[in-house]
């Protein structure tokens, strides 16, 4: 009998806090970060080329977004990313540039986007394979 109520009591406790997470979870304020994709795929390039794709997110939040940083895991990528704030409802875009020079191979670059959102660390992926220089090409892309 002291089993089943320790148990009951158990489940009750459980359950409490799960629907005390899901409404605050409902009730956040704050910016949030809502990105249309966060992967992207240049699909094969050649050693040498410089290739470039932009990610489109919005403010989804009810407060300004404040984008503070945006780190990238090598020197061959770079980022070029909004300084002012993201007003609620906003749309935005960040362009990631990968310099393949010097790349052979399958590549996964990924880059950390820090900012003052509920979800604070947005991360964007790209891929591709590296394909060895064209026969005659000097890489100068």
């Amino acid at each position: 009998m002291k089993t089943l109520l320790v148990s009951i009591f158990g489940i009750f406790v459980i359950f409490n806090a799960l629907a005390q997470e899901s409404a605050t979870k409902e009730n956040a304020n704050g910016p949030v970060m809502t990105f249309e994709e966060t992967k992207f795929d240049f699909g094969d390039i050649h050693q040498g080329d410089k290739v470039e794709h932009v990610f489109t997110f919005e403010n989804t939040g009810n407060e300004p977004l404040i984008i503070t940083n945006v780190q990238v895991t090598c020197g061959c990528t770079a980022s070029d990313w909004p300084r002012d704030p993201i007003a609620p409802g906003q749309e935005s875009s960040m362009t990631i540039k990968f310099n393949s020079t010097g790349k052979l191979g399958m590549q996964n670059k990924v880059i950390t986007i820090i900012s003052n959102a509920t979800n604070p660390n947005n991360r964007l992926t790209i891929t591709t394979n590296v394909l060895p220089q064209k026969e005659g090409d000097t890489g100068s892309n």
